[in-house]
């Protein structure tokens, strides 16, 4: 009898405390993606599955593709169609739902009345699910317009105007002037009115945040430098943000494609009410001051504002800090790649939580640093981090590696409940910084310039291909990386070095996919296969967590001395 009434007790605790075990994910959250390229929509739907969220996007079809716009109007009709109340949350582009995406708000084909009445459907929205918070990215305009095979004569003196042509000084009015004589009129002509636009929408935007309907705006400035026409509508942006007293709910700051991924780490540290402390740590002084390329701000600044827009909290006592944050930006410094990823190593040994970005100092790698990423590799801590990237610009980067990071550390804080659950978060995060590894280092720092090369382009070429010689360059990419595909499989799980390997068990990846989905080597779609499990003894989990778990510890004892009642 006693016996029984004490596994009624833990019986009844056990479902208190951890729910009904099941397959179902935690959260699901609607997404209107940037556009249909990998950092905007596949890396934001797989790092959702590190924090058991599922994401519901629109049919890919009507995310447009390049120079082919998003068929917004399709995409509003596909949002109203949902069960708004079902959802946890909603991430939002506003550039897709206005223009059809990043690449179509550089163009004026959408006039401002269409652009505000498309805007508008947020406020329905938030009408229908007044309880649904909206996580929403609106770009501010950069200086280049995109490189699309007709405007090659002019894009290069078109971004030179944009630079140059708010300076004041004599020399640049008078290169102003030549500039303009070789940019056509109607080109200049329809720039000018797509920033006026862009703007407007910008200012919307804040207006959206201050009626109530926006929880949270990021207002992401796409590549720009620290001079230039972008920065009078920034200055504008920032002055309507202070005068409504909203930089609690507003960041302007660098970046645009990574943006979705910031956002559903606030989201779901909002949701689960975790905030998470961050000390960064740059591999040099010098390096965390300097503007990094296609930036206008110092390093240090990006990380400042991608800290907050996760969320998260940024500390200056490493003691404090739940989660260290290594900022890797010194690849022409001889020696440093060494000594900084023994600095990581020993973090790791200690059982410290760890994400590490990789930057190009220079812009003329676009993927990872040789040196660096082979002694991350060789020190076996690619399976040890919570978070690495190591692509484009350094928000880019940083804004892959940094919600990665925090999202993981969220799991292990509140989700890590059942096994289910477990091994789901698990395979989530091995696939994240393996794929991370593979397309940010294998592909984009050593492989784009062999493909290029192989196919007599110069260096980093971006050139549109036609759909035959797109196939030959995908068979030939799938070719070489498949080799390192493997390479990268032995040194991944082959090496360990705070145990996490140990009692999390993975099955080689297999089954790996390469195409080039926007006819260019710039971005390349690279999937794969993988799936983990937590080693177990009996029917409890043993897994050890950097920060030990008392939820994970109190599950395993209530069910092994289940498993030891004899009723």
């Amino acid at each position: 009898m006693k016996k029984s009434w004490m596994l009624m007790t833990l019986l009844i605790a056990f479902s208190m405390v951890f729910g009904q075990p099941g397959n179902k994910p935690s959260l699901t959250i609607l997404f209107i993606p940037l556009d249909d390229r990998p950092p905007c929509l596949q890396f934001t739907l797989r790092m959702a599955l590190i924090g058991d969220a599922e994401i519901i996007t629109p049919p890919k079809e009507i995310l447009g593709r390049f120079t082919k716009a998003g068929q917004s109007d399709e995409i509003i009709k596909w949002m109203k169609k949902q069960d708004l109340k079902s959802f946890d949350a909603a991430i939002i582009s506003v550039d897709m739902l206005v223009y059809g995406g990043l690449v179509a708000s550089r163009a004026h084909d959408v006039e401002n009345a269409a652009a505000l009445a498309r805007i508008h459907v947020l406020r329905d929205i938030h009408k229908k699910a007044p309880e649904l918070p909206l996580y929403v990215q609106n770009v501010i305009m950069r200086l280049a317009p995109t490189a699309d095979g007709k405007n090659e004569s002019y894009r290069t003196d078109l971004a030179k105007w944009a630079e140059i042509s708010v300076i004041a000084d004599k020399k640049s009015r008078e290169e102003t002037r030549k500039l303009e004589s070789k940019i056509p009129a109607e080109a200049l002509a329809g720039y000018k009115k797509a920033r006026q636009r862009n703007l407007l929408i910008n200012l919307k935007s804040i207006e959206f945040v201050r009626s109530g309907i926006i929880r949270y705006l990021i207002l992401s400035q796409d590549d720009a430098k620290p001079v230039g026409i972008h920065v009078a509508d920034r200055q504008r942006l920032n002055k309507e943000i202070l005068h409504k007293r909203l930089t609690n709910k507003i960041a302007v700051q660098p970046g645009a494609d990574e943006v979705s991924m910031l956002l559903l780490a606030r989201a779901l540290n909002e949701d689960y009410k975790y905030a998470p402390g961050i000390k960064p740590i740059f591999s040099s002084g010098r390096a965390a001051s300097t503007v990094m390329p296609f930036e206008d701000k110092p390093l240090d600044e990006t990380v400042r504002f991608h800290i907050r827009a996760t969320g998260s909290r940024e500390l200056v006592d490493e003691k404090q800090a739940d989660l260290l944050f290594y900022v890797f930006a010194s690849r022409h410094e001889p020696g440093r790649a060494v000594s900084f990823a023994a600095e990581i190593e020993e973090k790791v040994r200690q059982g410290r939580s760890v994400i590490v970005a990789d930057i190009d100092p220079i812009g003329n790698v676009q993927g990872g640093d040789s040196a660096f990423t082979i002694e991350l590799g060789n020190r076996g801590l690619f399976s040890e981090i919570n978070g690495y990237a190591s692509w484009n610009t350094a928000a880019n980067t940083i804004g892959t590696a940094l919600p990665q990071g925090v999202i993981f550390s969220l799991a292990k804080a509140r989700l890590f409940k059942n096994n289910s659950m477990i091994d789901r978060i698990w395979a989530a995060q091995n696939w994240f910084t393996f794929h991370r590894v593979l397309d940010d280092y294998y592909f984009h720092g050593l492989e784009r310039l062999n493909v290029n090369k192989h196919f007599g382009q110069s260096g980093l070429s971006s050139t549109i291909l036609d759909e035959t010689t797109k196939k030959q360059f995908e068979n030939y990419a799938m070719v070489r990386l498949s080799k390192s595909f493997h390479d990268l499989s032995r040194m991944y799980f082959g090496k360990t070095t705070n145990g996490r390997q140990n009692t999390v068990k993975c099955q080689q990846p297999a089954d790996m996919s390469f195409r080039l989905p926007w006819n260019r080597t710039f971005e390349a779609e690279i999937d794969f296969k993988l799936d983990c499990k937590v080693a177990r003894r009996g029917r409890c989990i043993f897994y050890q967590a950097s920060v030990p778990s008392l939820n994970l510890y109190i599950h395993c004892t209530m069910i092994e001395m289940m498993a030891n009642l004899q009723v």
